[in-house]
Protein backbone atom coordinates (compact mmCIF):
# COMPACT_ATOMS: atom_id res chain seq x y z
CA UNK A 1 0.00 0.00 0.00
CA UNK A 2 1.54 4.05 -0.68
CA UNK A 3 2.27 5.53 2.09
CA UNK A 4 0.34 9.19 2.29
CA UNK A 5 -0.55 11.84 4.42
CA UNK A 6 -3.41 14.75 4.81
CA UNK A 7 -0.28 17.19 5.24
CA UNK A 8 2.61 18.32 3.22
CA UNK A 9 6.08 18.48 4.73
CA UNK A 10 5.96 22.10 4.69
CA UNK A 11 2.68 21.74 6.83
CA UNK A 12 4.38 19.62 9.16
CA UNK A 13 7.44 21.64 9.72
CA UNK A 14 5.21 24.82 10.49
CA UNK A 15 3.56 22.54 12.81
CA UNK A 16 6.96 21.39 14.62
CA UNK A 17 8.20 24.95 14.78
CA UNK A 18 4.81 25.80 16.28
CA UNK A 19 5.49 22.85 19.05
CA UNK A 20 9.20 23.37 19.40
CA UNK A 21 10.06 26.82 18.45
CA UNK A 22 13.95 26.28 19.58
CA UNK A 23 14.54 23.17 17.15
CA UNK A 24 17.34 22.92 15.38
CA UNK A 25 16.89 22.15 11.41
CA UNK A 26 18.30 18.51 11.89
CA UNK A 27 15.31 17.92 15.04
CA UNK A 28 12.90 19.23 12.75
CA UNK A 29 13.73 17.17 10.37
CA UNK A 30 14.45 13.89 12.60
CA UNK A 31 11.10 14.86 14.13
CA UNK A 32 9.19 15.32 10.75
CA UNK A 33 11.00 12.53 9.25
CA UNK A 34 13.21 14.79 6.09
CA UNK A 35 17.12 15.39 5.77
CA UNK A 36 18.27 18.51 7.60
CA UNK A 37 18.58 19.87 3.92
CA UNK A 38 15.03 19.78 3.42
CA UNK A 39 14.40 20.98 6.54
CA UNK A 40 16.35 23.89 5.93
CA UNK A 41 15.26 24.66 2.38
CA UNK A 42 11.12 24.30 3.97
CA UNK A 43 12.17 26.76 6.16
CA UNK A 44 13.46 29.26 3.84
CA UNK A 45 10.44 28.54 2.18
CA UNK A 46 8.17 29.36 4.98
CA UNK A 47 10.21 32.33 5.76
CA UNK A 48 10.02 33.82 2.58
CA UNK A 49 6.21 33.18 2.09
CA UNK A 50 6.23 35.24 5.30
CA UNK A 51 5.04 32.43 7.79
CA UNK A 52 7.68 32.28 9.67
CA UNK A 53 10.58 34.86 10.67
CA UNK A 54 14.00 33.50 12.15
CA UNK A 55 15.52 35.23 15.19
CA UNK A 56 18.67 34.84 15.80
CA UNK A 57 19.30 33.23 19.96
CA UNK A 58 23.14 32.93 20.12
CA UNK A 59 24.09 30.45 17.46
CA UNK A 60 20.39 28.85 17.66
CA UNK A 61 17.90 30.27 15.58
CA UNK A 62 14.07 30.61 17.67
CA UNK A 63 11.16 30.98 15.11
CA UNK A 64 8.41 33.69 15.41
CA UNK A 65 5.04 32.41 13.67
CA UNK A 66 2.58 34.90 11.67
CA UNK A 67 -0.35 33.87 12.55
CA UNK A 68 -3.01 35.80 10.39
CA UNK A 69 -0.77 34.78 7.24
CA UNK A 70 -3.50 32.95 5.00
CA UNK A 71 -2.67 29.59 3.97
CA UNK A 72 -1.35 29.10 0.09
CA UNK A 73 -3.93 26.52 -0.78
CA UNK A 74 -6.61 28.50 -2.68
CA UNK A 75 -9.33 26.26 -1.03
CA UNK A 76 -9.58 27.69 2.30
CA UNK A 77 -9.21 31.27 3.77
CA UNK A 78 -7.84 29.61 6.93
CA UNK A 79 -5.02 31.54 8.57
CA UNK A 80 -1.79 29.81 9.83
CA UNK A 81 -2.85 30.13 13.44
CA UNK A 82 -6.89 28.59 12.88
CA UNK A 83 -4.66 25.43 11.33
CA UNK A 84 -1.81 25.24 13.86
CA UNK A 85 -4.71 25.39 16.83
CA UNK A 86 -6.90 22.58 14.77
CA UNK A 87 -3.46 20.63 15.09
CA UNK A 88 -3.73 20.87 19.05
CA UNK A 89 -1.34 24.35 18.93
CA UNK A 90 -1.86 26.75 22.34
CA UNK A 91 -0.80 30.01 21.62
CA UNK A 92 1.75 31.33 24.25
CA UNK A 93 1.18 35.14 25.03
CA UNK A 94 4.31 36.92 26.12
CA UNK A 95 4.52 40.98 27.38
CA UNK A 96 4.15 43.57 24.76
CA UNK A 97 8.06 44.37 25.00
CA UNK A 98 8.36 40.64 23.29
CA UNK A 99 6.09 41.15 20.74
CA UNK A 100 6.48 41.79 17.16
CA UNK A 101 6.03 45.07 15.05
CA UNK A 102 4.56 42.88 12.28
CA UNK A 103 0.69 42.57 12.50
CA UNK A 104 -0.26 39.10 13.31
CA UNK A 105 2.93 37.87 14.81
CA UNK A 106 2.66 35.51 17.06
CA UNK A 107 5.62 34.66 19.26
CA UNK A 108 6.28 30.51 20.28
Amino acid sequence: MTEWSFFTNHGLVLATIAKKPKSTAREIGDIVGITERTAHKIINDLQNEGYITKVKSGRKNRYRIHTSVPLADGASDVAVGEFLAILGWKRRYQGKSSQSSRPGSQPV
